[in-house]
């Protein structure tokens, strides 16, 4: 049989899935501290009172608003969150931080700047800046007086990256470099103060500049007419003879990849919280219309097609909250304990994010598609009105559509998770060997009927060991068969990824239910355990779904027989009545009138 190793402390990364955790070792919403949930309610006002009245003003880009309204936040502490004291910051934890990305995500267009501001607009030179560089940038990017923007992208180079174009070239005299080429979707380019910004050194060398607005050779293009998020300012950035000081190189020369991956790593965790931060919001309103929209002489959530839709929207929201600060927590611990063994401030996050990298990509992937699918639904329940600008879900519907194409697409950040996992296996940092080759001892043997656990929540903790011992069979069996080439197999590769990303966010649902049931009892957890058993339940057939596509695309003969098999077995879930829980589910949102969970 494969067995999986207890675990009592923090998982490294890509170890859940090879390792079990217990509810007591995992962080939850639940165990905010009260100063957490005080910026939580801090960034709820600040959206209620200085947001949300002005959304048209600010889509409009009505001229000077949104960097007043950026300005408007670094006042409350809102921008530097994160940045050492020493910096003009609060000098806050990771999971604070990402309680501000998830309680501004709600803001629409505001969001978006905000969060480029604070992360691609500050963190490369908070983290790999110069001490006179930080001193310089970063207090006036934390009270919002300087606004921060990112150049990577280019038209012929987006998830290619590092085919960009713009090139670099040192002075004569040695005192600056010249810069030549264009940058484009630049958020708050238009307005933006300091640009990290990213070229060649003669072609080749990789290199990031700190750029200021004002830069001899330096000019904007005209703002970007956009499907959604019409507040954001998005323009292209041109360089023509660009003058550079050398002391403007940011970080090593050639090592701009370094700077553009790791914060990646951070941007997607956050783009994850801001879209909890939108979906609730999109939840709340879709709740709230569906409690007074009649039709029949009854208010449309008294249907059965209406609740499902709202449950369905809960438990997918409740799921990826649970993911994400399960993840938070790991990132902040394993900071703490990079900083007690001598790391500086900037190595310390950066090795941390870096660590759960895995994670991050995860997370983005199920943050971005679930807020598309509560504002798909969210429309779907407003019905004609849905589509009517009078409403705002038509507007949290366009302005979703962005969230799987930036900071990585989606294809490339499923991708990198079956990328990275394996490279960690290939370098000794996660053993995959043991297990998977314990899984295919186990497909040879006969299935163990033995006495069934009747501990509380045994039937799922054993449902989640087995997806993931799917998981190791098919990925292994994938590597056995094209072993380098497996690569070029992207279709298989994303298969995998789906199979990960739902029994990673699975089994963070089960641990939180089962936290909060061993503090207040099964009876008051009772929707909790309702979402994840739901979840739970579903996640198996997509698990067995996405399994047997990527059976199918390399087994044959007797291997696919005992593949698919195995496979069945991996992912047979106890009978569920999922109408059921969903209508319990949705007669708690009916309730309270929004989502509370």
């Amino acid at each position: 049989m494969a067995t999986e190793v207890k675990n009592t402390a923090s998982l490294k990364g890509a170890e859940w899935l090879i390792r079990e955790s217990e509810p007591g070792d995992t962080f939850t919403p639940e165990d905010f501290n009260e100063e957490q949930k005080m910026v939580m309610e801090m960034c709820e006002s600040f959206l209620q009172s200085e947001i949300m009245p002005n959304l048209d003003r600010i889509d409009s880009l009505e001229k000077g608003l949104m960097p007043s309204l950026l300005a408007k936040a670094g006042e409350q502490g809102l921008l530097g969150t994160s940045i050492p004291e020493d910096l003009g910051g609060l000098g806050k934890d990771f999971i604070t931080a990402t309680i501000v990305n998830e309680g501004l995500g709600a803001g629409h267009s505001f969001s978006v700047g905000i969060a480029a501001h604070t992360g691609i607009g500050t963190l490369p030179i908070l983290y790999f800046g110069t001490p006179e560089q930080k001193q310089k940038y970063i207090p006036k990017l934390a009270t919002g007086e300087w606004k921060g923007a990112y150049g990577l992208t280019e038209p012929n180079s987006g998830s290619d990256a590092l085919s960009a174009k713009t090139t670099a070239k040192l002075s004569a005299d040695g005192k600056y470099y010249v810069l030549n080429g264009q940058k484009c979707w630049i958020t708050n380019g238009g307005f933006a103060d300091v640009y990290t910004v990213f070229a060649k050194i003669d072609g080749t060398q990789f290199t990031a500049f700190i750029i200021e607005r004002g830069m001899e050779g330096f000019t904007q293009g005209p703002e970007e007419h956009k499907m959604g998020i019409k507040g954001s300012s998005t323009v292209q950035l041109y360089f023509q003879d660009c003058k550079v000081p050398v002391e403007n190189v940011l970080g090593e020369i050639g090592k701009g990849h370094v700077i553009a991956f790791n914060i990646l790593n951070i941007g997607r965790l956050k783009l994850c919280a801001a879209a909890l931060g939108g979906a609730k919001g999109s939840l709340d309103i879709s709740i709230q219309y569906a409690n007074t929209r009649e039709q029949f002489k009854q208010p449309i959530s008294n249907f059965g097609a209406i609740q499902h839709k709202l449950a369905e929207m809960a438990i997918r929201t409740w799921v990826a909250e649970s993911a994400l600060y399960r993840t938070s927590s790991w990132i902040e611990e394993k900071e703490q304990q990079l900083l007690s063994s001598g790391k500086p401030f900037n190595e310390a996050l950066l090795g941390a994010a870096e660590e759960y990298a895995v994670e991050c990509a995860i997370l983005k992937v199920f943050g971005s598609e679930l807020l598309d699918f509560v504002v798909d639904e969210g429309v779907q329940i407003h019905g004609g009105n849905g589509y009517s600008a009078e409403y705002n879900i038509s507007r949290a519907y366009r302005d979703s559509r962005i969230n799987r194409i930036y900071e990585g697409t989606n294809e490339i950040n499923r991708l990198l998770t079956v990328d990275m996992i394996l490279k960690r296996a290939m370098k000794g940092k996660l053993d995959l060997m043991g297990p998977a080759m314990a899984v295919q001892k186990e497909l040879m043997s006969i299935p163990d009927f033995g006495n069934e656990d009747e501990t509380p929540f045994a039937s799922e903790r054993k449902l989640l060991r087995n997806m993931k011992k799917a998981i190791l069979m098919v990925a292994g069996a994938a590597v056995q068969k094209f072993m380098m080439q497996l690569e070029h197999e992207q279709e298989i590769l994303m298969n995998i990824a789906d199979m990960a990303i739902e029994v990673f966010h699975a089994e963070s649902a089960l641990l939180r239910s089962m936290k909060k049931a061993g503090v207040v009892g099964e009876s008051n957890a009772a929707t909790e355990i309702d979402i994840t058993r739901t979840y739970l339940y579903d996640a198996a057939d997509r698990v067995n779904k996405s399994g047997r596509d990527a059976i199918n695309s390399f087994a044959s003969g007797d291997e696919h027989r005992m593949m698919l098999l195995g496979l069945k077995r991996f992912t047979k879930a106890e009978p569920f009545n999922t109408r059921d829980s969903r209508r319990r589910i949705a007669k708690k949102l009916i309730s309270e009138g929004r989502y509370t969970l």
